[in-house]
């Protein structure tokens, strides 16, 4: 159930608040019966509630009275407060993270072989992503004709997404692809590319013929590996994340010469 609390005010606050307003102008003493807030603390209380300008006091009266401000405005206020609050909070949480990003670099990517995988359509998504974004320098990309990071439409709309960040952020790409596969593309994904992607200078997609499978190389450090599921071609099955830098660079020799041999792919054809 929803409270005053749940806006900021303490429990006396609460009270001292609900009870101005049944019970019209009131002095101090009063509404410390009506609201059971001992009159040692109710003062302060109704100080505070003055600073949030939820009540307003008749000082030329003798004793002092208080009544409440409406309820929709008080609401209002309690809002614009919280919103401003949470507001500066955010910013704070954002210098930590800037902070903690300088520290935190990661060292030097290790020579020794270091592997990890994801198995299920959501999960092998989610890692991919995740090496997509962690990226600094360039990611290369070889998508076959049976592709579950394009073939689904939501999936394809995300690896884009993340993609346009990378760019954003200084990666240069290089997307290849099978001919055939660039029909399938969800239309989403078309316009992404033609809207937003197309003029990058750091972005690069082409396509030849006879791609089977489908790798991610990130940083020339680290591969990707796409498994399908064998029930569903449209569906990623698992994920396989490969740290080995020798590894990499085998992948990297092979991918070269593919490269050299294929097509740019015009708008059009996207």
């Amino acid at each position: 159930m929803a409270s005053l609390r749940d806006l900021g005010l303490s429990e006396y606050e609460s009270r001292s608040y609900r009870s101005l307003l049944d019970a019209g102008p009131t002095t101090a003493k009063e509404l410390s019966r009506a609201s059971d807030v001992p009159m040692g603390r109710i003062y302060d209380v109704l100080s505070s509630l003055e600073t949030h300008s939820l009540v307003r006091s008749q000082s030329a009266s003798r004793p002092k009275k208080y009544v409440a401000v409406e309820p929709e405005t008080a609401l209002n206020r309690l809002l614009e407060d919280k919103l401003a609050e949470l507001e500066e909070q955010a910013e704070q949480y954002e210098e930590i993270v800037d902070t903690l990003t300088d520290e935190l670099e990661a060292a030097e990517p290790l020579e020794e072989q270091f592997w990890t995988a994801s198995v299920g359509a959501e999960e092998s998504v989610d890692l991919l992503i995740e090496r997509l974004d962690a990226a600094d320098r360039r990611i290369v990309m070889v998508v076959g004709r049976s592709s579950a990071q394009f073939d689904l439409g939501s999936v394809g709309d995300r690896v884009a997404e993340h993609l346009e960040a990378a760019l954003d952020r200084g990666v240069e790409i290089s997307l290849l692809m099978a001919p055939d596969l660039v029909d399938t593309l969800p239309p989403s994904v078309g316009r992404r590319y033609t809207e937003r992607l197309a003029d990058r200078s750091t972005f690069a997609v082409r396509t030849v013929d006879g791609l089977r499978g489908t790798f991610n190389l990130i940083d020339s450090v680290e591969v990707c590996i796409e498994v399908v599921n064998p029930l569903n071609p449209g569906e990623p099955f698992a994920m396989i994340d490969l740290k080995d830098p020798e590894f990499a660079a085998d992948v990297r020799e092979e991918f070269a010469p593919r490269w050299e041999a294929a097509e740019p792919l015009s708008i059009g054809g996207s």
